[in-house]
């Protein structure tokens, strides 16, 4: 998963060392009954493994953007290695995310709730997938503190208003509602 705002996720490759530089056996022509490269059994063994790792980053992603719903802001975007049968397989994803808080607390706090699922929806949410989440929490939890801090001066005044006007009795002993 990517933040568009300060950090990036890329989920780093175990078969990054593995780039295809299997050498072959002195004299063979590396060519199949049917003229197309035979891979050797340590190449048969990669590509298996970058077609197991295309796999999972492919769902990890895909994750990300099930859960995402409106704070995503592109689908995801992947890091390819050739295998030795020269096919292209994804070995690491992100997906971009808009981390900006909302125009009320209120708006900030759905966004960090949606955020955090979007971040965690992975079966194995990555070390950014974590970092991404608890960024979302920090975000909900000063949305939250904003709310309060509102209410609480919305409290305050209907506590301490009393009117001072003695021309206007109806008005004497009642608060204001801020709740309306």
């Amino acid at each position: 998963m990517s933040i568009s705002a300060p950090s990036a996720a890329n989920y780093g490759s175990p078969y990054a060392s593995t780039a295809s530089t299997a050498t072959r056996p002195a004299g063979s022509t590396g060519r199949g009954q049917n003229g197309t490269a035979a891979l050797s059994e340590e190449e048969q063994k990669q590509v298996e493994q970058l077609k197991a790792r295309d796999s999972e980053v492919r769902a990890h992603e895909q994750a990300h953007m099930a859960a995402a719903g409106g704070v995503s802001v592109s689908g995801p975007s992947y890091s390819y290695q050739q295998g030795p049968d020269g096919k292209r397989y994804a070995i690491g994803g992100n997906v971009s995310i808009d981390v900006s808080p909302g125009r009320t607390p209120e708006d900030t706090l759905r966004k960090a709730q949606a955020i955090q699922r979007a971040a965690l929806a992975p079966a194995q949410p990555s070390g950014q997938d974590q970092a991404v989440a608890a960024q979302a929490r920090q975000m909900a939890l000063q949305a939250m503190a904003e709310q309060a801090a509102a209410r609480q001066a919305g409290n305050n005044i209907e506590k301490t208003y009393q009117p001072q006007d003695s021309t206007a009795p109806a008005l004497q002993g009642r608060g204001i509602d801020t709740q309306a």
